[in-house]
């Protein structure tokens, strides 16, 4: 039998947030894609930063030992934006391990946002999170 290969992506959101019950299994709670942010009349974002929770899922196939799961932010004009490496212990076969990181979201631009996900420096998949400012309701005098 051939080696089966791995590690296999099971899950890469954005949700509010996640469940880690007591025996390992996770519940993604109102998953999401856009972020709307209200905007003062002088552009300026009234909410500076959002609570979102990423969650990633591998099951590790034929992978076995100590890796890197990286996640590397690309702007909406193209920039790279921050960037970070969480270490992982893949035991093989069916086992596998959930990432979970609770960050605040605070776009310096509208727009959609792409996380790219990268086993030992290869990428794996993209997550899109879109930025929306919305300007805030006004209310005139006497309503």
């Amino acid at each position: 039998m051939a080696d089966p290969g791995g590690p296999f992506l099971q899950a890469a959101l954005f949700c509010e947030r996640v469940l880690q019950e007591q025996d390992g299994v996770v519940s993604a709670i109102r998953v999401i894609d856009r972020v709307v942010f209200a905007t003062a009349p002088d552009g300026s974002r009234m909410q500076p930063e959002h609570p979102v929770t990423l969650l990633i899922t591998l099951k590790a196939g034929g992978a076995r030992g100590r890796f890197s799961v990286g996640v590397s932010v690309e702007k909406p004009s193209g920039q790279a934006g921050a960037r970070f490496e969480a270490p992982v212990f893949l035991e093989g076969e069916d086992r596998g391990v959930n990432i979970v990181v609770v960050m605040g979201f605070a776009p310096d631009q509208e727009g959609l946002y792409w996380h790219d996900v990268a086993f030992q420096g290869d990428r794996i998949t993209r997550i899109p999170l879109r930025a929306i400012f919305q300007p805030a309701p006004t209310v005139g005098p006497g309503e």
